[in-house]
């Protein structure tokens, strides 16, 4: 029988019934370790008490009313946000490409306030920023735009991690208004940014009265030990955006904004069904209540520190192991040739990651991951290099 789901993914072979921290069960019971989290959306794990505890309790009370009335839980996660980003203000929405369609229009509407008739965002090689229009046109993946021509417009690619890259395109010009990066390139191969590679983006973005956005809806909400990556420098952004762990599995999204990003916005010229409803927004509350009162930032960096100083030990000195890299919980082990079919090894081994950029494994552990998972997860990933 043909399946009634339009082909848009490749699945694994299997379905899970039932999860609890960092494992998952498949429908005949067996347990799974959960190095994936839904692609970094689990931070808190699978059926966290507290979590639970605040779906059950609001979806007794309110699940969705509308943004035209005022939302008391909204509120609260906004205020709770900025305080925690140093942010000005929020928006929210359903999803991580959603608040990097709002960070884009931002963008637009700065230029427009500058009297720039074709504003032009500079992006990098490599990045994923979503896959609406305006997103897929600003991600460095072919793959994911091709078929979908003509691109938006406004954007100019420039290699990730390389400041004078920028600062050549910026001569001469003055339709430039943002610079718009991860951090941490996630689907690009978990690539980290260098120490002085935001610094150096905030001096050119304030001496060329540019925006500068930072797209963490990967790396943000704890995932790098740091409620935010760029909290690891001393620079602040002008936008922000983050979505994933921020519901952990509730689907939730921010832009958040500062200075003269965040007087931008009129009422009408943005908004979103769905977007920081009373049901989305108790969740959140609760995930950043959790990682606050279990005090996970530093759990979440001991744990990154060993899971790489581990990985390095062991798989780290395979012939077919070419490096290993990330920050916190976010790390990548990069081989010396393709390996999408190691997801499919790693069902054997009952250890959940996948491949990024052809040859990168991508870890994404919870946060409430143990010493004793972590050396799992090496020693099954051992296996699976081992049988590839």
């Amino acid at each position: 029988m043909a399946s009634t789901l339009m082909s848009t993914y490749s699945a694994l072979p299997i379905s899970f019934n039932d999860g609890k921290g960092a494992w998952l069960h498949d429908n005949t019971g067996n347990a799974y370790l959960d190095a994936l989290t839904g692609i970094a959306v689990c931070g808190l794990g699978h059926a966290h008490p507290k979590i639970t505890e605040a779906i059950t309790t609001q979806a007794q009370k309110l699940l969705h009313t509308s943004n035209g009335f005022h939302i008391e839980n909204q509120q609260r996660l906004a205020d709770r946000l900025t305080q925690l980003s140093g942010m000005d203000n929020a928006f929210f929405i359903s999803s991580g490409a959603e608040a990097n369609e709002t960070a884009l229009k931002l963008c637009r509407l700065w230029g427009r306030e500058k009297n720039i008739a074709l504003p032009q965002i500079i992006v990098t090689e490599r990045a994923f920023h979503g896959r609406t229009l305006a997103t897929l046109s600003a991600s460095g993946s072919r793959g994911i735009q091709a078929g979908f021509e003509p691109l938006v417009q406004g954007f100019i690619r420039v290699p990730f991690n390389d400041v004078a890259a920028i600062q050549t395109v910026l001569q001469g010009r003055n339709d430039v208004v943002a610079i718009m990066v991860e951090p941490i390139q996630g689907n690009g191969g978990v690539r980290v940014s260098s120490e002085d590679y935001l610094v150096q983006l905030r001096k050119l973005c304030d001496a060329h009265d540019c925006l500068l956005v930072l797209d963490e809806i990967q790396t943000g909400i704890g995932r790098t030990g740091k409620w935010f990556a760029y909290q690891h420098t001393p620079i602040m952004p002008d936008i922000l955006t983050s979505a994933k762990t921020l519901g952990n599995g509730i689907p939730i999204g921010a832009c958040l904004a500062r200075g003269r990003a965040s007087e931008l916005f009129q009422p009408g010229q943005h908004g979103s069904t769905f977007g920081g409803n009373p049901f989305a927004s108790a969740v959140a509350l609760s995930v950043l209540d959790t990682i606050t009162n279990d005090n996970l930032l530093p759990h979440i960096t001991a744990m990154g520190q060993l899971l790489q100083h581990r990985l390095n030990e062991t798989v780290g000195k395979h012939p077919k192991v070419k490096a290993i890299r990330g920050q916190g919980l976010m790390v990548g082990v990069e081989l010396l040739a393709p390996c999408a079919a190691l997801p499919a090894i790693g069902l054997k081994e009952k250890l959940l990651f996948n491949v990024t950029a052809e040859n990168v494994i991508r870890l994404l552990p919870p946060y409430i991951i143990n010493a004793d998972e972590v050396e799992q997860i090496v020693t099954r990933l051992e296996k699976v290099i081992e049988g590839f």
